[in-house]
């Protein structure tokens, strides 16, 4: 939608609602003058405009356009809202009280007390940190399939982020060998005696891979003493219904050993307690960037030119466009498909019962639109922080090119929020919600898109309406996360990895 002023030209502006005419304003004076023409020249004029106007209308009913930029439509502040304390009480509401245990077979212990750690496995994981995160979680648990010794993982060089951070510079390497003493050995690096000995390139694992295929490709006569090997682009294959023996140390893994450097820890603690000066807070990780418009093929709420950059990049990389590629954006905001923008966040969250006084720590790089991206959030909660604006003179210094530092920062923060809540999917929002659900950290929440963009629409309802039925949707929808019995334990660790005793 193009900004207009004073000096501009008048014109009609095609949105869902009705259609509009901005008049010019004199150069003279702060108040308007109309021209009243004549009957003849009224009727020259009124006929083509009447006849432009019901062309238009056609067009809205048979090519409805995407739901309103975020600066068209706002929820009004609500004269029945609840008080931040009923919001904070709420929030703490319905954590059931599981707690965990990792529990392992006889069979299980009494293999780990054998260990036959003759053959050395190495990885190399990729992506962001997130993502990088969950590679380890299962090269580990590929490691105690085969009864192999891992060496701490490589960290490849990302194209996108340019971080060359390496294993030990972002998690503990002391306390991700302590913690794996008894399911896997684990150490910092190929031992000399086998600097020489023959690589061997592991056959690409296959989507949602098993224990039987693992063992049959990589195991004796594949991997044996005399080699060393070497596993890559498995992001996501290894299947999610592995034994429960094996689901618990995928938790024991993401929940327990993978923890940060300490002076990261320390550094978001901070933040953290910065954060808390008033109280408690709420986390969110926006997925604004352009990059994530790009590749999930949605349209970002900021107008048609910002549309029509996304979608120029889109067309000269298809290849960004991750899946579901025939979607037209449209289908693709209606099926629930898109992050959430600014202001949906921000109606989310008056739904919740958060009032203006709430704070924010919102995660992620920089939004597309910069600033102005999200000026609709930043209106209804001024308490807005992010790690940049609360940290001291030089205390992110020399991070800047250190992407998957920052992220680890922004994972602490978020962890030890009251609340958490995500714009769109992804590793880090699906780590956070099992990690929170497995040390009993407030309520989980997950936007549930499909049915949020249903009451967006909905022109019938009124705006105490739509607040109600977010709240509605979301105490249901987190009471039953914790009950959920998938087979995906970095996300609903509570099944396999938690019990009430």
């Amino acid at each position: 939608m193009t900004n207009s002023n004073s000096n501009s030209n008048s014109y009609i502006s095609i949105t869902q609602k009705p259609i509009s005419i901005k008049l010019k304003a004199s150069k003279t004076t702060n108040s308007f003058h109309y021209k009243l023409p004549s009957p003849h020249r009224f009727s020259r004029y009124f006929v083509p405009f009447l006849s432009i106007w019901a062309l238009l209308s056609i067009s809205q009913v048979y090519f409805s356009p995407l739901p309103c930029p975020h600066y068209l439509r706002r929820l009004r502040p609500d004269p029945h809202a609840t008080t931040n304390d009923e919001f904070w009480t709420w929030a703490r509401s319905g954590v059931t009280a599981v707690n965990p245990c990792l529990y392992f077979t006889d069979s299980y212990v009494n293999e780990s007390r054998t260990p036959v750690y003759k053959r050395y496995m190495v990885v190399v994981v990729s992506g962001g940190l997130n993502q990088q995160r969950n590679q380890i979680i299962d090269a580990v648990v590929i490691a105690r399939i085969l009864r192999a010794v891992l060496v701490a993982p490589i960290l490849q060089v990302n194209q996108i982020w340019g971080d060359d951070s390496e294993f030990g510079d972002i998690f503990d390497i002391s306390h991700f060998k302590e913690m794996l003493k008894h399911d896997v050995k684990v150490v910092s690096s190929l031992p000399a005696t086998h600097l020489m000995r023959r690589r061997i390139k592991a056959p690409l694992l296959p989507f949602n891979a098993g224990e039987e295929w693992v063992h049959t490709n990589y195991g004796e006569g594949k991997l044996d003493k005399k080699s060393v090997l070497i596993l890559r682009g498995f992001d996501s294959r290894l299947a999610k219904n592995l034994t429960s023996d094996l689901q618990k140390l995928r938790c024991k893994v993401a929940f327990e050993a993978l923890r940060f450097q300490p002076w990261i820890e320390e550094l978001a603690e901070r933040f953290v307690r910065r954060m808390r000066e008033e109280g408690p807070y709420v986390a969110l990780h926006l997925r604004l960037e352009k990059d994530v418009w790009v590749r999930t093929g949605c349209h970002s709420g900021l107008g048609s030119e910002a549309d029509e950059v996304v979608e120029g990049e889109r067309a000269s990389k298809p290849r960004l466009l991750t899946s579901r590629s025939k979607l037209t954006p449209r289908r693709r905001y209606l099926a629930g498909l898109c992050p959430l923008n600014a202001n949906e966040i921000s109606w989310v969250l008056k739904g919740l019962g958060a009032s203006r006084k709430t704070r924010i720590y919102w995660a992620g790089g920089e939004p597309f639109g910069g600033r102005d991206a999200l000026q609709p959030l930043r209106a209804d909660y001024p308490k807005l922080f992010n790690k940049w604006s609360l940290a001291g003179p030089q205390e992110l210094d020399g991070l800047k090119r250190k992407p998957s530092v920052l992220a680890a920062i922004d994972y602490q923060v978020c962890l030890k929020s009251q609340l958490f809540l995500a714009s769109h999917g992804g590793n880090m929002a699906r780590s956070l919600q099992g990690h929170r659900t497995y040390l009993g950290y407030g309520k989980p929440i997950r936007p549930n898109k499909r049915q949020l963009v249903r009451l967006f629409l909905n022109t019938t309802l009124t705006h105490h309406q739509i607040r109600r039925k977010i709240k509605q949707i979301h105490t249901e929808d987190s009471a039953s996360i914790l009950l959920t019995n998938k087979d995906d334990v970095i996300a609903y660790p509570a099944h396999h990895c938690m019990c009430t005793q």
